[in-house]
């Protein structure tokens, strides 16, 4: 069936639904009767042409398609909300929000550097963080309600929302561990790496792929001992011992005095590239040229120190 016409109040009552678990909550929530909601709910499911939901239990959990459908239901309330904030106010609460999806593999410390020139943008915006799996930002491009995505990789090639890629920058990546491993496996970096514990990103990463290239490349096989969408969680776990983590060099001071591990070395082989999608070619959003300029005029480069240290690969 063909999506002609679309009608909100059949999105409102799908999306206390998806957030209750179930009709009778969702009623309650809403203050009608469950039948009604059921109602609304089938006709949505008939105009979409498809299953939002499946009942496991008691509950109803949300299909694949039901995802896609509350995803763009998020986006279109949250422009309800600036709506009704920008008629209350007589300000438009959007042109002064910057949204910004933020992939779990982009290291914070990265993230946090470049971001910061949008807190110093003209004119002044409120920055709002968003986390979550690429696609699913990226997807919210496409309502609007979020302005930039960063991100560790190019789109993929099955995203169907029309945005752009911009390399923000890239650099190497330094090895890390804790004092007592670190000191063993420093000798001889990086073939001391062979059957090393390796605290390694998720096999979807950018990163994880270059990784496993480089040790073939040498020979070497590291132990994999777990592996970590979240790049934060990565350095918690590699803080305690559990194995060896990578992470930009451009943030190896920090990562140091934050997590109290120690460098075992460095390559630049391996790149750790960071994009900014946007629905623009030609960036124009005076946050997002902020953030663009600061990253390109040397946010990557090494510090002369780290330079100078470099293990060759």
């Amino acid at each position: 069936m063909a999506l002609d016409w679309l009608n909100f109040h059949h999105l409102l009552y799908f999306r206390a639904v998806a957030r209750e678990g179930g009709v009778v909550r969702a009623a309650k929530r809403l203050s009608v009767s469950p039948p009604t909601v059921s109602s609304q709910l089938k006709q949505l499911e008939e105009q979409i042409g498809g299953q939002l939901f499946v009942r496991t239990g008691r509950s109803l959990v949300l299909t694949d398609l039901g995802h896609v459908v509350l995803r763009y239901a998020d986006g279109i309330f949250e422009i309800g909300e600036d709506l009704k904030t920008a008629v209350r106010t007589g300000q438009d609460a959007h042109s002064s929000r910057f949204t910004v999806g933020l992939s779990m593999s982009v290291p914070k410390l990265i993230a946090h550097r470049l971001l910061e020139p949008a807190l110093e943008s003209e004119p002044p915006v409120e920055l709002v963080c968003i986390e979550g799996a690429p696609e699913e930002l990226i997807a919210k491009l496409a309502t609007h309600s979020i302005d930039l995505v960063l991100t560790d990789a190019p789109r993929g090639a099955d995203v169907a929302v029309r945005a752009f890629d911009h390399l923000l920058g890239d650099c190497g990546v330094t090895f890390f561990a804790t004092k007592a491993l670190a000191d063993r496996l420093r000798p001889g970096f990086p073939r001391s790496l062979d059957g090393a514990p390796m605290l390694f990103p998720t096999p979807i990463a950018a990163l994880r792929t270059a990784l496993e290239h480089w040790f073939q490349d040498l020979g070497i096989r590291p132990r994999s001992v777990a592996a970590f969408d979240d790049s934060a969680l990565k350095k918690v776990f590699g803080a305690t011992g559990l194995g060896v983590f990578t992470a930009p060099s451009v943030i190896e001071q920090e990562i140091v005095e934050q997590y109290d591990v120690e460098v075992i070395g460095r390559t630049e082989e391996v790149r750790e590239r960071f994009y900014g999608v946007s629905v623009e070619r030609r960036l124009q959003h005076p946050a997002i040229v902020a953030i663009s300029e600061h990253a390109r005029g040397g946010l990557f480069m090494p510090e002369p120190a780290a330079e100078a240290q470099s293990e060759a690969g």
